[in-house]
């Protein structure tokens, strides 16, 4: 089940039911299937926080991911920076739902296993990305 919660955030999500479609759709295309993934939209101070406190780092990000699969079964913590997805946007001169989605099916990615630490991984995390954005827009 793929469940949403905010953080010191207005910010309201409005296409629960499309995502929930869609991140299924990622999942099995992966052969993966949703456990229980949380994705919880958060202020950058939040995610910071997250950031210091969980990892060591002293830097504000987009996404952390925190990853408690088992099996094939996708499960995990998605903590999304809307403050830094909206300078992302603006910065990449994108909408603000597309890169959020991005974001999010970026987080999805992470559980299956792809990593993004060398330019081969980047790479093959972007094309993945791009292909599964492009799936949404048929749903």
């Amino acid at each position: 089940m793929i469940s949403y919660h905010f953080e010191e955030t207005d910010f309201r999500f409005r296409h629960k039911t499309v995502t929930r479609k869609w991140l299924t759709l990622v999942a099995e295309s992966e052969i993966r299937r949703i456990g229980d993934i949380a994705v919880i939209f958060c202020s950058d101070n939040y995610i910071l926080d997250i950031n210091r406190r969980f990892l060591g780092h002293d830097y504000f990000t987009d996404i952390i991911t925190f990853d408690y699969c088992e099996g094939d079964r996708l499960s995990g913590d998605l903590f999304i920076s809307v403050d830094s997805v909206r300078e992302n946007a603006h910065e990449y001169g994108t909408e603000f739902e597309d890169e959020l989605n991005r974001v999010i099916v970026h987080g999805v990615l992470h559980l299956i296993g792809y990593d993004d630490h060398t330019e081969e991984d980047i790479a093959m995390m972007r094309e993945k990305e791009n292909y599964y954005l492009s799936l949404l827009e048929v749903l």
